[in-house]
C-alpha cells in the first residue's frame, strides 16, 4: 500500500513539473508573421518585435509594437529598399477594429508602416491609414417601424509608399506629401507637399 502511495505522489510530481515544463515554452515561443533575408518580425506574448540575426546567432530587436492579449497582427509584410546609400526595411501589417451598437457598426481597417534602419535598431518613421465602413439604420418616423441602412466609409491618414529613389511618399485623395531621409538625424523629413496626382 506504501509502494502505491509513493508511487502515485512521485507520478504526480512528475506530472505537474512536466506540465510546469511546457507552459515555460510556451510562454517564451514566438510566431513568424514575416521573414526576409535575415530579418523577420515574430510576435513574442503580446509584443510584436523586428529581429535581425546576425553572424554567430545573435539577435538583435526592434520593438514594433505592443499588442491588447487578443489581437494579432494581420498580412505582415517585410520591405527592404535603399535610400542614399543605406538599406532600410518597411515593416507593414493590418489591424481590425469593430465598434458595434445596435443601431451603428463601424468596421476599421488600419494599415501600420514602420521603417526601420537596422545598423542602429532605430524606428525612422512611423505611418498609420484608417478605413472604416460604416453601416447605420436610420429609422423614417417616429414610432421606429419604418428604417433604411445607410453606408458610408471614412478614411483617415495617409497612404505610405516607397518610391524607386527611396523616398517616402504620403498619399490620400487631397493631399500628397514627400518625405526624404536625413542620414545624420535618422529619420524621414517633408521636402514638399501639394494636391494629390490623379492617376492617368
Amino acid at each position: 500500500m506504501k509502494k502505491t502511495i509513493l508511487l502515485l505522489v512521485l507520478s504526480f510530481f512528475c506530472t505537474a513539473l512536466f506540465s510546469q515544463t511546457n507552459k515555460a515554452k510556451k510562454a517564451t515561443s514566438s510566431s513568424v508573421f514575416a521573414k526576409s533575408d535575415n530579418v523577420s518580425a515574430e510576435m513574442v506574448k503580446n509584443k510584436f518585435y523586428l529581429f535581425i540575426t546576425n553572424k554567430g546567432a545573435k539577435k538583435d530587436t526592434i520593438l514594433l509594437k505592443s499588442f491588447e492579449v487578443d489581437k494579432l497582427p494581420l498580412e505582415c509584410k517585410i520591405e527592404p529598399f535603399m535610400t542614399k546609400g543605406i538599406i532600410l526595411h518597411k515593416i507593414t501589417w493590418q489591424e481590425k477594429k469593430t465598434l458595434q451598437s445596435k443601431l451603428k457598426t463601424e468596421a476599421a481597417l488600419t494599415t501600420v508602416s514602420i521603417i526601420c534602419e537596422l545598423a542602429s535598431k532605430t524606428k525612422v518613421l512611423s505611418n498609420e491609414q484608417t478605413t472604416t465602413k460604416i453601416t447605420e439604420i436610420h429609422f423614417l418616423d417616429d414610432k421606429q417601424t419604418v428604417s433604411e441602412t445607410i453606408d458610408r466609409i471614412r478614411n483617415e491618414g495617409f497612404e505610405c509608399i516607397v518610391n524607386k529613389q527611396g523616398e517616402v511618399v504620403l498619399k490620400n485623395k487631397a493631399k500628397e506629401n514627400k518625405m526624404v531621409y536625413v542620414t545624420a538625424d535618422k529619420k524621414f523629413v517633408f521636402v514638399s507637399a501639394g494636391p494629390s496626382k490623379k492617376k492617368k
